[in-house]
């Protein structure tokens, strides 16, 4: 049995996510105190930078692993650990809380593409495990 494909447009996302994944996990890899100062969340660069690496795992997975469904799941699971962290951003008493809501609003947003791609690698997959009729 092959197992179907698919489609063109869930690859191109899977695609940019994995890219997406590398470029913010370079960021906070590489630059996690200004990240942190422009965010209003000094002292949390260790963090940043483990996030980072994160991102560079789960990016390098879905560019180059099979199985890509779990690794959106594990975007998905990023997605919420940087919501939880961004939150306490927005004090007022966080002079950037406004940068962090601008970073904040994008988590969130890709957050809905992330989960978008994960359940149509669900329904890819499980499509993939059901039998075929008999006599096909």
């Amino acid at each position: 049995m092959t197992t179907p494909s698919p489609t063109t447009a869930l690859n191109r996302v899977t695609n940019f996510l994995g890219y997406f994944s590398l470029g913010l996990g370079g960021l906070e890899a590489a630059a996690p105190g200004a990240l942190a100062r422009t965010l209003g969340m000094e002292g949390r660069e260790g963090l940043l930078r483990l996030y980072g690496a994160r991102e560079i795992g789960v990016g390098t997975a879905l560019l180059t692993q099979t199985g890509t469904g779990k690794w959106l799941w594990a975007r998905v699971a990023g997605d919420v650990l940087d919501i939880a962290t961004l939150l306490p951003a927005l004090g007022a008493t966080n002079p950037k809380r406004a940068n962090a809501g601008v970073a904040l609003a994008s988590v969130v947003a890709v957050t809905g593409v992330d989960l978008w791609a994960a359940l149509q690698w669900a329904k890819h997959e499980a499509k993939a495990r059901k039998p075929l009729p008999a006599g096909t």
